[in-house]
């Protein structure tokens, strides 16, 4: 793990899943702090996620404080109002980039055309990112069929090997062919889906990494900072054969796709 002190390891990247505080659950970083530290670390960006608000204003705070790129957006569970597209227009207002569907709520909340085409619309006028959240695979595939038919072009199926998605291989397959992959470093950890990294190694030879991306999904008290567990994630990979153009893909190129271009 030498290059773990490699100070230019994560030059350029983005960590497109990180949970900063405030929060309702202890969180290991602030807004600033993530920031600040990413910085340090020479990143290109982050993204911060609440599960129960909208991180678009607190993005806009932090870099102005920090002077580093950070990136907000809204997940649509039942504090933000759910499938709400005032809520959705509102962050795009206050340059909030992604949209996630529902995590922590996904089992309470039906996914339908009826109740999503108005939040579609308003990703395609707003040119936002379309993230997954926790929806199973079959309501992951009717969510592409209404986006498909907005030509909704930016999206990231979230952490699709966690016990809260379960896709198969086959369904990342199809996943893929609409969108990126976000595999998560944070199911590798004993306190989560305790993941051999290897599985997502594997996932990734299978599907490509032209289709995939590497984040950290951490924050959480317990866990370490984010530049670390994007260090550790990234040295598992190249233990599991992972190229490191490969992962410069996945890290850098293919988030700044999403959000940067």
């Amino acid at each position: 793990m030498e290059n773990l002190k490699n100070k230019d390891l994560l030059e350029g990247f983005i960590d497109t899943h990180i949970h900063t505080s405030p929060d309702i659950k202890p969180r290991i970083l602030n807004d600033v702090e993530a920031a600040n530290d990413a910085k340090q670390e020479k990143m290109k960006s982050i993204i911060i996620k609440s599960h129960v608000e909208s991180t678009a204003g607190r993005a806009k705070v932090a870099e102005l404080v920090s002077g580093f790129k950070v990136i907000g957006g809204i997940c649509l569970n039942s504090s933000a109002g759910g499938l709400n597209p005032d809520s959705v227009k509102v962050t795009a207002e206050l340059g909030g980039k992604i949209v996630w569907f529902p995590t922590i709520s996904a089992p309470d909340i039906s996914i339908n055309y009826e109740n999503i085409e108005s939040i579609l619309n308003i990703i395609t006028e707003k040119e936002l990112v379309l993230a997954t959240g926790h929806l199973k695979p079959d309501d992951i595939f009717l969510l592409f069929d209404c986006a498909k038919s907005l030509k909704i072009k930016k999206i990231i199926v979230n952490h699709p090997l966690t016990g809260v998605v379960g896709a198969s291989i086959d369904e990342q397959k199809e996943m893929s062919r609409y969108a990126y992959l976000e595999h998560c470093f944070v199911a590798c950890m004993e306190k989560h889906d305790n993941l051999d990294p290897k599985i997502i190694a594997d996932a990734i030879t299978e599907i490509g990494p032209e289709k995939c991306i590497m984040a950290t999904d951490f924050g959480q008290a317990h866990n370490p900072v984010p530049t670390i567990g994007m260090k550790m994630f990234i040295n598992s990979m190249i233990e599991c054969g992972i190229k490191e153009k490969n992962i410069n893909k996945m890290c850098a190129h293919n988030p700044s796709k999403l959000f940067l271009d």
